[in-house]
């Protein structure tokens, strides 16, 4: 069963029609008649946010912010999510914690059992042996909170890839993975992969610049940062990491906007009293002196 109807859906997560047209009008759920596997998920994890008493609007905006922050389509299903309280989200990836309505980076003391895994309590009938995509996809992301699982994580994403090759967020997490194991090589492989697939994926092109920037290919890291932040403009990670690819390239006036930008969005913590530090370590150079120079020719945002 590669569909689901609307009654499955309210049967199998034993939510009430009520329910699900509050989030459809929330702009949660896509209003519809048929479903997939991919939306069930989406909409039990709606579900277990609802039950620890968290708002949809805080939800919405929660997920909204995310987007502008991370450049993920959908953090619901590409994150961890769980509840700080009513009228707080916050998001777990690549091993930090945030809440993306404050920019604020945040000391992780939530509970495991407190996350809200993507196949949590899902349980869809009849049962089958053959795993679709999104269901693959889901047990990937769940593997991923365990470090000792990292081996089967990738064999999973790399399962989910053989069935259905244009899924983007695959290519990223994977890529991610072979990314902390410093099988940069391969990591590009995958991030430029999910760029192939879809043009406008912000965050491929975040994670591509951060490979191209650890192999020392600063200038094309440049490239693709600037492209990060023309597709999600409130991208912080994207423009600290510009920032900080353009003090390599000695060209403070271009670092100096993206660590002003970056200060918009994080106002606490530490990467935000650094990205201060430099901005004062700059303004006080520029009081002092004025040079010229020809700079290189890397892209300027």
């Amino acid at each position: 069963m590669d569909r689901y109807s609307r009654n499955d859906v309210l049967r199998i997560l034993r939510i009430s029609s009520r329910q699900l047209a509050g989030w459809e009008k929330a702009g949660l759920v896509a209003i519809s008649e048929t479903y997939s596997f991919k939306d069930l998920l989406q909409i039990s994890k709606l579900r277990e946010l609802q039950a620890k008493r968290v708002r949809s609007a805080v939800i919405r905006d929660s997920v909204a912010a995310m987007k502008q922050v991370s450049g993920m389509s959908n953090p619901l299903l590409e994150a961890g999510a769980f509840s700080v309280s009513s009228r707080r989200m916050a998001f777990r990836h690549s091993g930090r914690t945030m809440d993306p309505t404050t920019g604020q980076f945040m000391l992780d003391f939530e509970p495991a059992s407190v996350v809200v895994h993507a196949n949590a309590h899902l349980k869809v009938q009849p049962i089958r042996v053959d795993e679709t995509p999104s269901e693959l996809f889901a047990k990937a992301i769940a593997l991923e909170e365990n470090p000792e699982a990292h081996r089967e994580a990738i064999a999973t994403y790399e399962q989910v890839l053989e069935l259905d090759p244009n899924h983007a967020a695959a290519h990223i997490n994977l890529g991610t993975l072979y990314y902390n194991r410093q099988e940069y090589a391969r990591a590009e492989q995958a991030y430029r992969k999910a760029i192939e697939v879809d043009p406008r994926y912000a965050l491929a092109f975040f994670d591509l610049g951060n490979v191209l920037d650890e192999t020392g290919r600063l200038v094309e890291a440049v490239q693709s940062y600037c492209t990060a932040i023309s597709i999600a403009p409130g991208y912080a990670d994207a423009h600290y990491n510009l920032a900080l690819a353009y003090e390599r390239l000695q060209l403070p006036r271009r670092a100096l906007r993206h660590w002003k930008k970056y200060v918009e969005f994080d106002r606490i913590g530490p990467w935000a009293n650094h990205a201060r530090l430099q901005i004062t370590r700059i303004l006080k150079g520029e009081e002092l002196q004025v040079v010229w120079r020809k700079p290189p020719a890397v892209p300027e945002r």
